[in-house]
């Protein structure tokens, strides 16, 4: 049996919950709860192994390990396996265009007048996104968008933020929650609708799972790779630890658990990841909004 105590990260990480390992499922985990003041948020998995939990008695984010609740439950039998939650660093990405005042001219880096991803001659095949489900894990995305409406799959989105089905964006006055929208319609934006442009695969079905809108742990991300595995064929992930030269993160536990389980257990699993993150520069909405 392997333990969730040792070696720490930094002292300032924040704690949030507990993910814990049993054999027999909510049963069992149910008597943890009752036994040691848990609240049980759910199972992280669909198998009901790996369950989220929280105590009633301790600060939603402490700067501090409890080592007390390490220490039952260590002692308790049938807890294969745990770990103190603590806050993980995620930052939106985005692609990255030069500001340099000649790269418009750079025409075999910059070329407006054909299309690198040869998209048209694949469009001619009949190939257009139709029968695949992708979800975008990010920052929501706006279900009801005049280019993603029609697209839209609800079995494909949650709100695991605020843990509800709605993956509809928290707007603020500085309209930073629009990366997941974004992401959204530049694979399945509706094409010939006299509105903005089409998407890359512009009848693929799309939902949004909403996560990166708040604190992130382990548990978020790998509830987000897990979620509808039998009816998503490909989650989106637009983001990822600091691209700053010295940060060195990546999964956790929970979340490279998730990605052996797609592989390993769900057919056709894909997990896609975009570009470096970029948060210097400033998009216009344009006309699309969102």
């Amino acid at each position: 049996m392997t333990w969730g105590i040792g070696g720490g990260g930094p002292r300032d990480q924040q704690q949030m919950g507990w993910a814990v390992r049993v054999s027999q499922g909510y049963q069992e985990v149910d008597r943890l709860a009752r036994k040691f003041g848990f609240v049980n948020f759910g199972q992280i998995f669909p198998d009901g192994q790996y369950f989220h939990l929280r105590h009633r008695g301790v600060v939603q984010q402490s700067l501090t390990p409890h080592w007390g609740h390490r220490l039952r439950l260590k002692k308790d039998p049938k807890v294969q396996w745990f770990q103190q939650q603590t806050l993980q660093r995620r930052v939106k990405r985005s692609l990255v265009v030069p500001t340099d005042p000649w790269f418009s001219k750079q025409w075999y880096m910059n070329n407006e007048m054909q299309s690198d991803l040869n998209i048209l001659q694949v469009w001619s095949q009949g190939l257009s996104g139709q029968g695949v489900v992708v979800s975008v894990l990010d920052d929501g995305i706006e279900k009801d968008h005049p280019d993603l409406w029609a697209n839209y799959d609800p079995l494909a989105s949650y709100d695991f933020n605020d843990y509800d089905p709605d993956p509809q964006p928290r707007y603020t006055p500085s309209d930073e929650n629009r990366h997941g929208t974004r992401c959204a319609g530049e694979v399945a934006a509706m094409a010939n609708n006299r509105f903005c442009g089409a998407g890359v695969a512009y009848n693929t079905r799309i939902g949004g799972v909403r996560m990166l809108d708040g604190t992130i742990t382990d548990v978020m991300e790998a509830q987000s790779l897990s979620l509808q595995p039998q009816h998503i064929h490909i989650y989106s992930a637009s983001w990822g630890p600091e691209d700053d030269g010295r940060t060195v993160d990546g999964p956790g536990i929970l979340t490279r658990e998730a990605f052996r389980r797609g592989v390993t257990k769900v057919s056709g699993y894909k997990a896609w990841a975009g570009p470096p993150a970029d948060r210097k520069r400033k998009w216009p909405l344009g006309r699309c909004g969102g």
